[in-house]
């Protein structure tokens, strides 16, 4: 027998030079007091600050090439149940949602003031219809026209609530929203896997292509309902971020790898990071660190201040010298891309990358109060960064061979808990973690037979006929348990 190792990769830890001065100090300290991996928070308010941003700031990351890039940022925060991944959001995601608070806020009362207004151009108008009338009565038509066209007011429409955050909307009324909020929007899902396995739905391929689109944050979308007409979108801008476990994403990994699903969604999860589990673990009691809290809390408003005043999208560059390290790394990415090496679901992520690596130099550059040219310093902490990255996408797409690997090591664990012999639908039936679908028991048992710890075995099938049923003996040389 073959043993059933893991062929997870391993991954490069979260370094804290990786990220800007403005957010490391604070992503490090909620990490040590929720005892999680750093990795977790970081992304989440990565993807944060890229949705503040929005459209508003882009680079143009050639020198005379007008090759623009919307810093949107997709990100997926993979960890097993208990990994404290939905705290390490909110914590990292909650001066998103302290600005949204204030704008609603905001809205609020000037929608009071809007209501008084209102009430009071009621009754000037009803005033000017009485002397309108009377106008009319004494034969002054014009008088009439003069004095109601002096109190016509214009129709309008109830100012939206404007919104930074939205965690579950149908594409249609996510439309609107955007048209609202022309600067993006930020798709929190504290369950990922609930977003993709819908977009795997067959139903759902209309919604697929709408998302697809907003990654790229400058695309516009027209769709036509009969129920809400045609909703043209000028700019789909979005950013995504979301925690999902190991057993959930592999079956959507292995559906990009093998062609089922190959539009490039999983791709664009960009920001994808798949941390080691904390070992050890130690009780911590103390106080928040208020400075760094506060930093990282004005990196957020700083950037949103930015974008209120911006009345146009700004357009940046790099510097020279940057320029040259993001020339010189693109060639490298291109030249490994295309030489045919490589899995080709690798190959549709590495040449995603350049759009990701651009804009997180924009956004390490403008949390760390950057306003002119890109520069060196960032741009070498984005590029850093890819390699980081790079080595969690080594990761995600290992997993669906290693919860093939995991499921049959289940399955021998617990071997003592089928029947002998046993089929898939005794497997199935257990529900055990990552084999709670058809596809994972059948995926596991075809590695326990190729590595010799079962085999199939004839079964006496009814006189009534029908489909013969598979079932698997065990090694014998395997023994019992206990």
């Amino acid at each position: 027998m073959k043993p059933l190792g893991s062929s997870l990769p391993p991954v490069s830890p979260l370094a804290p030079e990786l990220l800007p001065e403005a957010i490391r100090d604070y992503v490090f300290d909620v990490a040590d007091r929720q005892q999680a991996p750093p990795d977790f928070g970081a992304i989440a308010a990565l993807c944060g600050l890229a949705s503040i941003v929005g459209n508003i700031a882009r680079i143009r990351p050639k020198q005379y090439d007008d090759w623009e890039v919307v810093p949107t940022l997709w990100g997926a925060i993979v960890g097993r149940p208990s990994a404290m991944k939905s705290p390490m959001m909110r914590a990292a995601l909650a001066p998103a949602y302290a600005l949204q608070d204030a704008l609603r806020k905001e809205w609020e009362t000037a929608q009071r003031a809007a209501d008084i207004e209102g009430a009071l151009s009621s009754l000037d108008a009803k005033e000017a219809g009485k002397r309108a009338a009377k106008a009319l009565k004494g034969g002054d038509r014009e008088e009439a026209r003069r004095v109601l066209a002096e109190h016509a007011r214009d129709g309008e429409d109830e100012a939206p609530c404007p919104r930074l955050i939205v965690n579950d909307a149908t594409v249609e009324k996510l439309g609107e929203l955007m048209n609202e909020n022309p600067r993006g929007l930020l798709l929190i899902r504290d369950e990922l896997h609930g977003f993709l396995a819908r977009m795997e739905a067959e139903e759902y391929q209309s919604e697929r292509a709408f998302y697809l689109e907003a990654f790229n944050g400058d695309s516009q979308f027209t769709y036509d309902r009969i129920g809400r007409g045609t909703i043209h979108i000028e700019n789909c801008t979005l950013s995504i971020i979301g925690g999902i476990q190991p057993s959930r994403i592999s079956p959507l990994v292995k559906g990009a790898m093998t062609g089922e699903r190959d539009d490039g969604l999983i791709q664009r999860l960009q920001l994808a990071v798949w941390p080691d589990d904390i070992g050890s673990w130690a009780w911590s009691d103390r106080s928040p660190d208020a400075l760094a809290r506060k930093r990282f809390d004005d990196a957020f408003r700083d950037l949103h201040e930015m974008a209120k005043e911006l009345t146009e999208p700004a357009v940046f560059n790099f510097s020279p010298e940057a320029q040259n390290m993001f020339r010189q790394w693109v060639t490298e990415i291109q030249l490994e891309a295309r030489a045919g090496k490589l899995p080709s679901v690798m190959e549709s992520h590495l040449l995603k990358m350049p759009k990701t690596v651009a804009s997180l130099a924009l956004i390490f550059h403008l949390a760390d109060n950057g306003r002119g040219a890109i520069s060196a310093e960032a741009t070498a902490r984005a590029l850093d960064f890819a390699d980081y990255l790079r080595s969690h996408a080594n990761r995600l797409y290992s997993a669906g061979a290693a919860a093939a690997e995991n499921g049959a090591k289940l399955i021998v664990e617990r071997r003592a808990q089928l029947p002998q012999p046993f089929t898939a639908r005794h497997v199935h039936q257990k529900a055990w973690a990552g084999l709670a679908d058809r596809d994972a028991v059948g995926t596991a048992i075809d590695l326990l037979i190729e590595s010799g710890y079962c085999r199939e075995v004839p079964v006496s099938t009814s006189t009534a006929g029908g489909r013969p049923t598979i079932a698997y003996a065990w090694n014998p040389a395997l023994g019992t348990e206990d």
